[in-house]
Order: structure tokens, then sequence, then C-alpha cells
């Protein structure tokens, strides 16, 4: 989390769910990609692909050695992953329910 010398003018909580309310407004993929296009850096959203894409294999139970083989993602970072769907907040979970994530085989 970084420092910041001035108190911005609305409080954290209320400044990420307008962030949330942003999402909930996008109706596409097409509006989605071109949101995080212009909110995140290139490394940001490369590094949210790779959370993301290790979700389904997570899900179904390959090892971690495997799940590298399929998608490149450190073992760090599937670890990582592993552990916030283990004990974080459940949002991977909720969001694999819906959007049904399949793992895609090279």
């Amino acid at each position: 989390m970084k420092r910041r010398s001035l108190t911005p003018e609305l409080p954290e909580d209320d400044a990420e769910a307008r962030l949330c309310r942003a999402f909930l407004s996008l109706r596409t993929v097409a509006e989605v990609r071109a949101f995080l296009a212009d909110l995140c850096t290139p490394a940001e959203r490369e590094a949210m692909r790779d959370r993301w894409s290790v979700v389904p294999h997570l899900l179904a139970g390959e090892p971690y050695r495997e799940i590298h083989e399929h998608t490149a993602v450190s073992i760090t970072t599937i670890g990582r992953v592993a552990r916030t769907l283990a004990g974080g907040a459940g949002g991977y979970r909720l969001a694999a329910t819906r959007g049904k994530p399949r793992a895609v085989r090279a």
C-alpha cells in the first residue's frame, strides 16, 4: 500500500465503492477490456490474467506443477491464488461459479 502525504477527498471505502460501481456499469467484455486498459498498467493486467487463469485449475484440484505447465504462471503466484481461494473474501470462487471459467489445455 502506498503512503500519501495528502489525505484524499474520498475515504478509501467510498473510492473503492465507486470503482466497483464503475465495473458494474460495464456491459460487455469489450467495455471491461477498455476500462482495464485505461485503469491498469500492462503489468497489472498481466498479473490479473495470470491469477485468474490458474483459478479453474486449482478448483479442479490439479497439482501446482501441472498448473504451471499449462499456464506458465509461477508456482509462487499459483500458491498465492490457492491461499486466497482457501481463506480470502470468496471473490474468486463466486466469480468462478458465475463465470464458469474452464481450464484450457495447451
